[in-house]
């Protein structure tokens, strides 16, 4: 544990700087908790929290070695690291030393979280922090290690299932043989990941899973040795369901836990290959997993739980007003799964369950301003949607270049039309869920797909429905004619730009329509959480 290792590193020395040090007292009780039992107890906890309380405004300790060891015993015992981090930075401590930065950073890469561990050598070789070759010698032992990883991933390749025939059928990425072999090829890079926890026996807690399916709520729990008390069902399906929960009781710590039988844990490996590939700046449109708890009859998925409703949801507000979303608003979400898709699709992942269910709800932490929308800064960054369950995701890296696929999704109404045709298909997957919840937020039911013949003998896929009169109908002739009808099978990202700043440029033609969508999303947001 970084905790231990830093107790005893150089520097965490208990001999006072002057002879009246009052750190002193903390040192030694600090070093009697660590040596007494371990580094995650409440009382080490409680006298790092004070010793932090009550010298992080004192000058004297602002670049004082030992006080930053405090600080970064205090992160590795806190469920919410990334808080005292920034906590941390605010507090100016020992910001010109490259310790900070080598520490902050391995910590956070033991966590597992790799861009945010990138971000800290950044920016302590932007400090030009002392000493800095120690600073950039580690931070190119981290980029190896990053390297690495990488490169494990995507030399990852499915080679020997023998109902592949790459040329002309495709491959069914959700055949049974198909995840099996994938999951035993990156087995090897699972273990690697921060948050794996596997055990060959069944779940043994005294409370029975198969339990919760009857009476759920106030039932606690034990997994890997934290308490969760669960507070209801937030979902469920045929093989999975998910439970909303207070890790160790505690209500401001709210997680969900994703029940799966059998055992399965590609959707943990999804994430974190979405940790891996997905900037900073984007990595909240995708979900987040603390870890996954592997036993031989089932799998607990541990992931944030955002508690803003889902898209769906958003519909269904309207709907049994007896109205439909206002169009502003449908344009406003349009952009933002247009901007998901696109990056989701260079980073060569495949959702395959793209669909209103999966898609949450995100707010602005401060009040939106006009100022921002375009280039989604600001508040517009945390403002917007988060796609969750990577059950059926896909990882293009894992198969050769060019794959097509094929094989149904057997999700109603989200069957692209490759599927239903028996076609093969790759983005088409995501690109027809879109456009279907495009159609529920415009007209508040499920998408039909008609055929309908040309002038020069040729047909278009068009929705069945047609465009409401009061609408811009060209902005959404143009956006379904191309998503049904003009998807390329590799490179999409060009199309799916140009389609999003078509609409972008619509918002930004007039003034009104961003301040009627500020106005819109607050009259929901207040609608939304009250209910």
């Amino acid at each position: 544990m970084i905790t231990t290792a830093l107790s005893h590193s150089p520097g965490f020395t208990i001999a006072a700087n002057a002879p009246e040090d009052p750190l002193v007292p903390f040192l030694w009780s600090i070093k009697k908790a660590l040596e007494a039992s371990g580094d995650s107890t409440p009382n080490l906890s409680n006298l790092l929290r004070d010793c932090i309380r009550n010298f992080k405004n004192n000058d004297r300790y602002r670049n004082d070695v030992r006080f930053l060891k405090i600080w970064l015993i205090y992160m590795g015992v806190s469920d919410d690291f990334v808080v005292v981090f920034k906590e941390m930075l605010d507090s100016n401590v020992c910001a010109n030393n490259s310790a900070l930065y080598v520490w902050s950073a391995s910590l956070f890469e033991l966590k597992g979280r790799l861009r945010d561990a990138l971000s800290i050598y950044q920016l302590g070789i932007g400090r030009n922090a002392k000493p800095v070759e120690w600073l950039r010698e580690a931070h190119t032992l981290f980029l190896n290690r990053m390297s690495e990883i990488q490169n494990a991933a995507s030399n990852l390749k499915v080679d020997d299932i023998e109902s592949m025939k790459l040329e002309n059928s495709g491959i069914n990425p959700w055949d049974t043989s198909t995840m099996d072999s994938m999951l035993k090829t990156i087995h090897p890079l699972l273990m690697k990941f921060d948050g794996y926890r596997s055990s060959p026996k069944p779940y043994s807690g005294k409370v029975a899973l198969s339990s919760l399916k009857n009476s759920s709520r106030n039932k606690v729990i034990e997994i890997g040795g934290m308490k969760y008390l669960i507070k209801g069902c937030a979902g469920q399906g045929g093989f999975a369901q998910v439970y909303k929960a207070n890790a160790n009781s505690d209500p401001d710590n709210v997680v969900a836990l994703k029940i799966q039988k059998p055992a399965f844990p590609w959707e943990f490996y999804i994430y974190r290959q979405l940790d891996l590939r997905i900037l900073d700046r984007e990595r909240s449109s995708y979900g987040f997993a603390h870890r996954i708890h592997l036993y031989s009859d089932c799998s607990i998925l541990i992931c944030d739980y955002l508690a803003n409703g889902t898209l769906q949801d958003v519909v269904n507000s309207y709907l049994v007003l007896g109205k439909s979303m206002e169009e502003v608003l449908c344009i406003y979400y349009t952009i933002e799964m247009l901007n998901m898709v696109e990056t989701l699709h260079g980073i060569g992942l495949i959702h395959g369950d793209f669909k209103p269910d999966n898609l949450l709800i995100r707010y602005a932490r401060s009040d939106l301003t006009e100022d921002g929308f375009l280039n989604r800064s600001g508040p517009w960054c945390d403002q917007g949607l988060c796609l969750v369950d990577w059950g059926r995701g896909i990882d293009l890296q894992l198969f050769p270049d060019h794959t097509v696929f094929k094989g149904d999704c057997r999700t109603s109404g989200f069957r692209c039309i490759e599927m239903l045709e028996n076609k093969p298909w790759k983005f088409q997957a995501n690109a027809y869920g879109l456009c279907a919840n495009v159609h529920v937020m415009l007209h508040g039911s499920y998408m039909e797909v008609v055929k309908k013949e040309q002038s020069d003998g040729g047909y278009v896929y068009l929705p069945k429905l047609p465009f409401k009169r009061y609408w811009n109908i060209e902005l959404w002739k143009s956006f379904f004619t191309k998503m049904l009808n003009q998807y390329p099978h590799d490179d999409d990202r060009s199309l799916l730009h140009d389609l999003k700043k078509s609409f972008q440029d619509y918002m930004a033609s007039n003034p009104q329509l961003i301040k009627k969508l500020k106005e819109l999303l607050s009259r929901q947001r207040a609608s939304m959480c009250s209910a």
